[in-house]
């Protein structure tokens, strides 16, 4: 089956039970203040599972590109990667658990689709606990169709319960769908830790809303949410062992493998994975840097320039192997092909300043003394230079040192928890943090653009932003600092807006409408047929999904606290809300 076959038999099959087929979203969230990445399908539509209507109805699906890097440690594994497709299908308050269930059984087993055996699925259920009891309606249904008990794992929160996004929100159970994809015989009991079980599906049913105190409460408006993901199950339709053998994967490994001395299996893939996710984030006009997507642009590229050192590779490569990337998916993916001098230009001038950091690392490891490389020592060269530890170990073992991993594991391991903490930090709001005080500086957002354009004229556009309760950080795009009379121009002008309690209005309209209307918006983006277009009074017309207040009066005064300088022709504003 060819990938584009996959992906049309997923959208068809969930036409023709009564879903619309809406398109997917950036990697880089467009007008969504607390992310980084899209890293699920669901990301895009929380206002949608929260209750807001959705202009394209009740029941959607769609094919969904993510970017996750949480599991970046277990890339180079069978099945992990960073940039991946999400096949999903959603229903805000309409099917349930019976019909969710059924449909995924229905386009796993029957010929007319995939037709997996039965006999090489097994499923896993919420076991409970003492916030919800166990599936058993799930657990029935799964029977009910053939599946037996001996195939049904009842696990707990940390496997089968998905959310909230945030410290609140809707959450609930859920229900994933694995395939034998070993060549041994398929076990008769199902037990999800053997590595021959590969997770392809997951129904999640979100029935509960977790308030502030910590309790589960029913949710009014009951939602499912699934993800299938597209590249395990491509690679189990072409009968390979793992996604890198796949066709997605095999023109990439090639072009590494012609460039190398070395058969590293596991740098080969970390290297494919990597630039192929550094491209698609390219193909958005991101540029490596020191914050942000651009920091995790930079990091993805620089651990393949390092795996690239392991393999052998001394010449300059990861331009290359993007220009097979491209080539190797731009009839799905229009935009690498329109992007590709960004991307090409980006990534080897990524590589080029990494060069120079390699050189500085050899300078400090050569002023290194004594019988042994500390671990301190080895974790900077590792953290600060971009060296691996094996690279380490085989410079040490040159000079008759050796290295201390122990200590050097020690650091890591530490860097690595402080690092997740500061991640955690920063998506603690979640796309479901609903509170009052977001909701109107998400408001407040939309005025500031609008005043900016005002001010400083139309090629001022946004390029980015993040909102949490106590402040929000706009990027736009504009090319000196502002002066101190341009400040205060900005601030007046939203501050007027709030004076005149200015209402805010939301409709429905078609894309070319929406455009017609002059309603901000990127739309290089492709939009579904219908969009909310916001609008506050005269002042600002924008499309966005919500959530804002009915009246700028509910403010409170906006005020700039700080403005700097974030690349090459972006500036961005820090602002508040006070009273």
């Amino acid at each position: 089956m060819k990938s584009k076959n996959l992906k049309k038999k997923y959208i068809e099959f969930f036409i023709n039970n009564g879903h619309k087929e809406i398109v997917d979203s950036p990697l880089i969230p467009y007008n969504d203040p607390t992310v980084l990445f899209t890293t699920a399908g669901m990301h895009p539509l929380v206002p949608f599972l929260l209750g807001q209507p959705n202009p394209s109805g009740k029941k959607l699906v769609n094919i969904q590109k993510c970017l996750r890097t949480g599991d970046i440690e277990e890339v180079g594994d069978e099945f992990h990667l960073t940039f991946f497709n999400m096949l999903g299908n959603w229903s805000f308050g309409d099917y349930w658990k019976k019909e969710a269930i059924e449909m995924s059984f229905e386009f796993l087993t029957s010929k007319k689709y995939l037709g997996f055996p039965i006999e090489k699925l097994g499923v896993s259920v919420f076991g409970g606990d003492k916030d919800a009891p166990a599936d058993e309606e799930s657990e029935k249904i799964w029977e009910s169709l053939g599946i037996s008990s001996e195939r049904i794992a009842r696990l707990g929160k940390k496997d089968n319960w998905w959310g909230p996004a945030g410290k609140t929100g809707p959450c609930g159970p859920d229900s994933e769908m694995f395939y034998w994809s070993s060549p041994e015989d398929v076990p008769e009991k199902f037990d999800p830790s053997n590595s021959g079980w590969v997770e392809i599906w997951n129904d999640v049913f979100m029935e509960y809303d977790k308030d502030s105190s910590g309790k589960y409460k029913p949710l009014k408006q009951k939602n499912v949410d699934t993800g299938m993901g597209y590249e395990r199950v491509f690679s189990i339709l072409e009968g390979v062992e793992n996604i890198y053998e796949s066709s997605l994967f095999t023109p990439i490994i090639e072009k590494i493998l012609e460039l190398s001395s070395s058969e590293d299996e596991k740098s080969l893939r970390i290297i494919a994975d990597h630039l192929r996710s550094a491209t698609f984030l390219l193909a958005e006009k991101i540029a490596p840097s020191n914050i942000e997507q651009g920091y995790v642009l930079r990091k993805l590229i620089r651990l393949a320039i390092r795996r690239g050192k392991l393999l052998g590779i001394e010449d300059r490569f990861v331009s290359k192997i993007a220009k097979t990337i491209i080539d190797n998916y731009s009839e799905e993916y229009s935009h690498l092909k329109k992007n590709s001098l960004f991307i090409i230009t980006e990534i080897d001038k990524e590589e080029r300043k990494f060069e120079r950091t390699l050189k500085k690392g050899m300078s400090v490891f050569g002023k290194i003394s004594g019988e042994k490389v500390s671990g301190t020592e080895a974790f900077l060269l590792f953290q600060s230079y971009g060296f691996p530890i094996e690279m380490t170990q085989e410079l040490a073992s040159e000079k008759g040192m050796k290295v201390d991993l122990k200590g050097y594991k020690s650091e890591f391991i530490t860097h690595q928890k402080l690092s997740r903490t500061a991640t955690k930090g920063k998506f603690a709001s979640g796309l479901a943090d609903q509170s009052e005080e977001t909701i109107k500086l998400h408001t407040a957002a939309h005025l500031l653009h609008s005043a900016l354009i005002k001010v400083l004229g139309d090629d001022c556009k946004q390029k980015g932003s993040n909102i949490n309760p106590e402040r929000l950080r706009f990027d736009f795009s504009f090319d000196r600092k502002l002066e101190e009379n341009e400040v205060r121009k900005v601030e007046d002008m939203v501050n007027k807006q709030i004076k005149d309690k200015v209402k805010v209005s939301k409709e429905e309209m078609n894309v070319d409408k929406a455009k017609k209307s002059g309603a901000l918006g990127e739309f290089s983006h492709k939009y579904g047929e219908t969009v909310f277009v916001y609008s506050i009074g005269k002042f600002s017309k924008e499309i966005c999904s919500g959530p804002h207040v009915s009246n700028a009066s509910k403010l409170g005064t906006f005020k700039i606290v700080k403005q700097k300088s974030v690349g090459a022709g972006v500036r961005r504003i820090k602002a508040i809300l006070e009273g």
